[in-house]
């Protein structure tokens, strides 16, 4: 059912370009959002969900893998498994939304720099690696960072830390759900397609829906959700299995950059005081750890 192939521990030009493609395209993510900023959250991400089906159905009925969605489609275990990580994944898209939309960029550029440190906690605590030094005071840096920016707003950075929490959660199950990348992501946006054509309905039924009516821009936004969501996840998922881990470990980190230049350059968020000392101690601990990381690699 799921793709089971021996993959080979070294990078490909192949790889590279998906992962880049992948980063980049969440690079530019907050642009598009912000253009959307005047429609409500929940309706953006009922509409991604709704245009991303196409999106990756197109794809697996291309790559002849359907069969493995009728069989997933038949499993009550694996449906259970998806409809976690489905809810995780659209609780996710819900808060970046409304974190662009309504001035807090920074916040979810933080929360992306913390999760890889986040991930080499959840193996500590639910697996049982075994933490180095190295990584060990990256996670205080970044434990420090945020208390900084705790003591400062006086509570704590949540925008940023539920992007954390449920982006962490979601790679860590979707790692065990037992089937192939693509397969795994359509089987989740069909368990989120009830709830969302529900929720499109309903506002178009109370003249509350921004589809097809008024600016047109809109629409074109609207529909083109399903490929701004749906093509970064497609050739993330296809480019890891290309790459080294290393590699992906410090191409993980356009992304969040990207965004942080957007918010400060293009959006003209406040970087302040707490910002000031917060962020560069997040990026010494992601330096540490990316270097302990290559260095082990380089070892292995």
């Amino acid at each position: 059912m799921a793709d089971v192939q021996v993959v080979k521990n070294e990078d490909s030009l192949r790889g590279l370009f998906f992962a880049l493609g992948a980063y980049g395209l969440w690079g530019f993510l907050p642009i598009y959002m912000k253009a959307l900023a005047h429609i409500s959250p929940a309706e953006v991400i009922s509409h991604r969900v709704l245009w991303s089906v196409p999106v990756a159905g197109g794809l697996l009925w291309a790559l002849g893998r359907t069969n493995d969605l009728k069989v997933a489609l038949r499993t009550p275990r694996m449906l259970g498994m998806a409809a976690v990580t489905a809810a995780l994944i659209s609780v996710n898209w819900g808060i970046y939304v409304w974190a662009i939309g309504s001035g807090h960029a920074l916040d979810a550029a933080l929360g992306y720099y913390i999760n890889p440190l986040f991930s080499v906690l959840l193996g500590a605590l639910l697996l049982g690696e075994r933490l180095y030094p190295t990584q060990k005071l990256a996670l205080v840096l970044a434990a420090a960072a945020v208390a900084v920016l705790t003591w400062e707003a006086g509570r704590l950075p949540w925008v940023a830390l539920a992007l954390t929490l449920t982006w962490g959660a979601y790679a860590y199950l979707k790692k065990s759900l037992p089937i192939g990348p693509n397969q795994g992501f359509l089987l989740e946006v069909l368990l989120l397609l009830p709830p969302a054509l529900g929720y499109i309905g309903w506002l178009i039924a109370t003249g509350q829906s921004h589809f097809l009516v008024g600016a047109p821009t809109d629409t074109v936004l609207l529909f083109g959700c399903g490929l701004v969501t749906a093509v970064p996840l497609i050739l993330y998922a296809n480019g890891a299995k290309l790459l080294k881990l290393s590699t992906i470990g410090i191409l993980q980190y356009i992304a969040p950059t990207m965004i942080f230049l957007s918010a400060v350059f293009l959006f003209g968020e406040p970087f302040q005081r707490a910002q000031m000392i917060a962020f560069p101690m997040i990026w010494l601990a992601l330096v540490i750890y990316t270097g302990s990381m290559l260095h082990r690699a380089r070892r292995a």
